[in-house]
């Protein structure tokens, strides 16, 4: 029906930075048995749909599925954030516009294509039971570091993966190799420990987990005295990380541009923000996920923990 070099061909057009196309196999994979000793040791928290049966049977998503189509967006700018305890800091991935919206634009029209080629064809961004990290490295986009993000030669780790299931053979790449050595920048800079163990992430230690996912009123101590400015996200182990420090390039994707305020908003302002100022401030982005009541909730534990270090460095 299709080539892959015509597949991957049409990605490239549709302005995807990376395509790979990776195989898929019936044995139970390495990569599976991981992800259970993880749930089984409770690192996803309350995060329940990564225990979703499907994520380890790509059948389960779809039962004629033969091959994976994997895709990766660069979304890195080069804005740096200001110095100063007064500042909120936010990922760098929910700077610009909803990476799902753009991602899914993409991807819708990557399937489209593929259709009228007579293809079945389903695609997924961060919003299904498929375990993206995985068959991105399966597919040669990249490898899963140490810190659990994939990273790529060309663009680090600040990329946005996607995937298309297909119903055709198409050829493989070669799986990447993982290139992280004896490097362990990522593990001794995280200030909670939550990278237990090299390529061990312990969601429940983790500042991005709980600054997104957290519902509760308040953040535990463990995490609210270490967030060091986080609000939303955290990108310690990506900032010194030594791929990201010297191959990340600016991305050529529009709509990643940071939103006005976005860089270093003000913790004091998050912290009285209402909902309608939220709702403003935040149009079209990913981090709507992060509820008014849990980003005042995350300003405001910053507050307090620096008031506190603050009182205890005058008394020294």
């Amino acid at each position: 029906m299709v080539s892959s070099t015509q597949v991957k061909q049409k990605a490239l057009e549709l302005g995807f930075h990376k395509v790979g196309i990776a195989t898929v196999d019936i044995a139970p994979s390495v990569e599976v048995q991981r992800l259970q000793a993880w749930l089984a040791m409770g690192y996803h928290a309350d995060m329940e749909w990564m225990a979703n049966p499907k994520r380890q049977d790509i059948y389960l998503v779809m039962p004629q599925v033969r091959s994976l189509i994997c895709v990766a967006l660069n979304y890195y700018t080069p804005h740096q954030r200001p110095h100063g305890s007064e500042y909120a800091k936010i990922s760098r991935y929910g700077w610009g516009r909803d990476y799902h919206k753009v991602l899914h634009k993409k991807l819708k029209a990557l399937t489209n294509w593929l259709q009228a080629q007579g293809v079945q064809a389903r695609y997924y961004a961060d919003t299904g039971p498929v375990q993206d990290k995985l068959w991105a490295q399966r597919a040669g986009i990249g490898w899963i570091a140490k810190n659990g993000n994939v990273i790529t030669r060309e663009y680090g780790s600040w990329v946005f993966l996607g995937e298309v299931l297909t119903n055709v053979d198409l050829t493989p790449d070669t799986p990447h190799t993982e290139h992280c050595g004896n490097c362990t920048r990522c593990l001794e800079a995280c200030p909670t420990g939550a990278i237990t163990a090299p390529f061990v992430v312990d969601a429940n230690r983790c500042i991005a987990y709980h600054t997104i996912e957290n519902r509760d009123d308040q953040l535990p101590e463990a995490i609210a005295t270490h967030l060091q400015g986080w609000v939303a996200g955290c990108d310690i182990c990506q900032d010194v990380c030594p791929w990201n420090q010297r191959f990340a390039q600016e991305t050529d994707v529009v709509e990643f541009q940071p939103y006005p305020d976005n860089i270093a908003p003000k913790l004091t302002k998050l912290a009285e923000m209402t909902d309608r100022e939220w709702d403003k401030q935040f149009p079209a982005s990913a981090l709507r996920r992060i509820k008014p009541e849990m980003l005042r909730r995350n300003a405001r534990a910053n507050l307090k923990s620096s008031a506190a270090s603050t009182q205890f460095n005058a008394k020294q």
